[in-house]
C-alpha cells in the first residue's frame, strides 16, 4: 500500500483549497494529513484527523487570527515528519511547499496560486490597506518568494488549479505545470425549469477588493439594470456607498438561498481575475450564463456563445463599459440552460479525484 502524506496551508476556515484537501482524503483514505495551524471546529468531513504543530496553541492566544503567525510557518513545515512516506501531495498557496525541504520522497505540488500577494504588487497594494499594511505585506512577501523559489527545484511535478496559474507558475518559479482544475460540488446545484429567470443580475462571493464587485455595481448602474449582491466581507461599506437605487445587498445567505438566486438570475457577473473561480461553475450547474472577464481562471470555465460571454480585460472604466454594454442587451433565454448544466458536471469531484490520482500514479512509476 502506498504511503501517501498530504500537507496543507492551515485549517483555520473553510474554503476552496480545503475542499481540495477533502477530495485528495477520499481518493487516498489511509494518507495522514498534516498542517501547522489547525484551529477549533476547522475540520470538515472526511478530514478527521490533521498532525499540527506548537503554531494551533499559538493561534488560540492570538485570538484566532492566524496573519500575526505566518513569519513561524515556513519553519514549521520544514520541521513536519515526512521522511516515511512514499509520496507527499502538498496543497499550496503560500508556504506549504516548504515541505520539500522536510522529505526525500517526491512531492506533487497541487497550487491554487502562487503567492499573489508576494509576486504581483498591484495585487499587494489593492489587499493591503493602508501604508502600514503594505509594509507588512511586501516583508511577508519577500519571506514567500524566497521560500517558494527556494522549495521550486525540489518538487516532482507540479499541478496547477487552471492555465492562469500553470502561467504564473511557469513566470514566477520558472517551472512547467499540468492543470487540473479544481473540484465543485455541482450536484449540490441543479437547474429547476419551473423557477422563471427574472430581471436581475448576480454578483455573488466574498466582498473583498479583488473580487472587484465595484465594476459590476458601477456597470449595472450605467446600464440602468438591476444587481443583486450577495456575501459579506470587509469591503461591504465601500461598496455601498458606491451603490445606487439598482443595486440591493442581501448579504450572507445559506446555500438554499443561493441556489434559488443562481436558478432566477439573467446570469451571474464575475467581474474580477480569479485565480479559478468556484461561484461560477455553481451558477453553470444552475443553468445560469456568466458573464466575465476574459482573464484568469474564466478562460478555463466559461465557454462563450454557450455558457455565458467574456467582456474584454482592460481598465476599470473599459471592463465597466464593457460590462455594461452586455447587460444591457442580455436575454439569458438565448442560453440553453441543459448544455450549461452539462458543461459544468465536467468540474465535478469525481473527475478531479480520478485526474489527480493518475497524476501520482505517473510520478510513482517513474520513480
Amino acid at each position: 500500500m502506498t504511503h501517501v502524506a498530504l500537507v496543507h496551508e492551515r485549517f483555520t476556515e473553510f474554503g476552496g483549497s480545503e475542499a481540495v484537501v477533502g477530495q485528495f482524503v477520499e481518493t487516498w483514505p489511509d494518507a495522514e494529513v498534516f498542517a501547522p495551524i489547525v484551529a477549533p471546529g476547522g475540520l470538515r468531513e472526511p478530514v478527521r484527523t490533521v498532525h499540527d504543530s506548537w503554531l494551533s496553541r499559538a493561534h488560540t492566544l492570538t485570538g484566532g487570527r492566524h496573519a500575526p503567525l505566518l513569519p513561524l510557518v515556513p519553519r514549521a513545515f520544514r520541521r513536519m515528519p515526512l521522511r516515511d512516506f512514499d509520496v507527499v501531495v502538498v496543497s499550496h498557496h503560500a508556504f506549504a511547499t516548504q515541505a520539500t525541504l522536510a522529505t526525500d520522497a517526491p512531492v506533487v505540488a497541487y497550487v491554487h496560486s502562487p503567492a499573489r500577494w508576494a509576486w504581483d504588487r498591484e495585487f499587494r497594494l489593492q489587499e493591503a490597506g493602508g501604508r502600514a499594511g503594505q509594509l507588512a505585506l511586501g516583508a511577508l512577501g519577500a519571506l514567500a518568494r524566497r521560500g517558494e523559489l527556494r522549495a521550486a527545484p525540489r518538487l516532482t511535478h507540479v499541478v496547477a488549479n487552471s492555465h492562469a496559474v500553470a502561467q504564473r507558475v511557469t513566470d514566477w518559479w520558472g517551472l512547467p505545470a499540468s492543470v487540473v482544475n479544481p473540484p465543485v460540488q455541482v450536484a449540490r446545484f441543479t437547474p429547476d425549469p419551473s423557477v422563471a429567470r427574472e430581471d436581475f443580475f448576480l454578483c455573488a462571493g466574498r466582498l473583498v477588493p479583488y473580487k472587484r464587485a465595484d465594476l459590476a455595481i458601477r456597470a449595472a448602474q450605467r446600464a440602468g439594470v438591476r444587481l443583486v449582491v450577495l456575501g459579506e466581507g470587509r469591503f461591504r461599506a465601500q461598496l455601498e456607498a458606491i451603490a445606487g437605487p439598482e443595486t440591493t445587498f442581501l448579504g450572507a445567505t445559506s446555500a438554499e438561498q443561493l441556489q434559488d438566486m443562481y436558478r432566477r438570475c439573467q446570469a451571474l457577473l464575475m467581474p474580477g481575475i480569479e485565480d479559478f473561480g468556484i461561484v461560477p461553475v455553481e451558477a453553470m450547474a444552475c443553468g445560469a450564463p456568466v458573464l466575465a472577464v476574459g482573464a484568469g481562471g474564466a478562460l478555463d470555465t466559461i465557454r462563450p456563445g454557450v455558457t455565458g460571454e467574456y467582456v474584454p480585460a482592460g481598465s476599470d472604466d473599459d471592463v465597466v463599459a464593457a460590462l455594461a454594454t452586455v447587460m444591457r442587451d442580455f436575454r439569458s433565454a438565448s442560453y440553453d440552460p441543459a448544455k450549461i448544466r452539462d458543461h459544468a458536471g465536467s468540474f465535478a469531484p469525481e473527475v478531479f479525484r480520478a485526474r489527480m490520482a493518475a497524476v501520482v500514479d505517473d510520478v510513482l512509476a517513474d520513480r
